[in-house]
């Protein structure tokens, strides 16, 4: 069979792109915010290249476990729900082929040809079809923990490293907008480029991180100014 044209969707993106995202954009927010922090309560630059190196580090190790343990929750779920299927198909396959031509039904088909796909497509693949159309698992939207890790500790490892070279280069005089300035200029690239892959608007994208990140970083460093001492 010939096509006429081909979609190209976004859709498959969603796992790493989200890890890969959240990951930058906390390694962003949460470093720029310490060294703003700790800048702000009147730190040394070694103090502050001091204290972004171990944010940068314990932030990426803990983007990564924390990824890594909620997606792997996912496909212990998902893993669960298909020994349950598999369990139920062996036993009660009359009763898994109407269940799966009721949910066709509910869908717009009607009852025969409801009946006769839900049965060509069990004859195929029966797991497979009920976890697409009863549970909602596809190996498209899948659960993949290791992936998840990787890129969220990655790209957290990627957004923190530019506002610790910020510190370490640039006179400590400066840092309070310097570090700033830099992190919301990222921040803003960052939205709009994962919202356009994403297939959203760019813009929006950018202003809605660069609200939450700029206010994060003043409160931190109103946090710096109000409690901070010399270190």
């Amino acid at each position: 069979m010939n096509f006429l044209h081909t979609e190209h969707h976004r859709i498959h993106r969603s796992g790493w792109l989200r890890a890969a995202v959240l990951g930058a954009n906390d390694g962003i927010v949460s470093t720029a915010s310490l060294i703003v922090g700790v800048a702000a309560a009147g730190a040394t630059q070694g103090g502050i290249i001091l204290a972004g190196t171990a944010g940068l580090v314990a932030g990426a190790m803990s983007m990564a476990a924390g990824e890594y343990v909620s997606v792997q929750s996912q496909s212990d779920t998902e893993q669960a729900d298909l020994k349950l299927e598999t369990e139920a198909l062996a036993k009660h396959w009359d009763e898994e082929e109407m269940e799966l031509a009721v949910i066709y039904q509910d869908r717009g088909l009607d009852e025969k040809l409801a009946l006769e796909v839900s049965r060509q497509l069990m004859k195929k693949d029966a797991l497979g079809a009920h976890a697409r159309d009863e549970l909602g698992i596809t190996e498209v939207l899948s659960a993949r923990p290791f992936q998840a890790a990787f890129w969220s500790a990655a790209c957290f490892t990627v957004g923190a490293v530019i506002p610790v070279l910020a510190a370490a280069l640039a006179p400590i005089s400066s840092l309070l907008w310097l570090v700033p300035g830099l992190a919301i200029a990222l921040l803003g690239t960052l939205g709009g480029i994962a919202a356009f892959t994403g297939g959203a608007s760019p813009i929006r994208g950018a202003i809605r991180v660069c609200f939450w990140g700029t206010l994060a970083m003043a409160l931190t460093a109103a946090v710096g100014k109000l409690f901070g001492v010399s270190l």
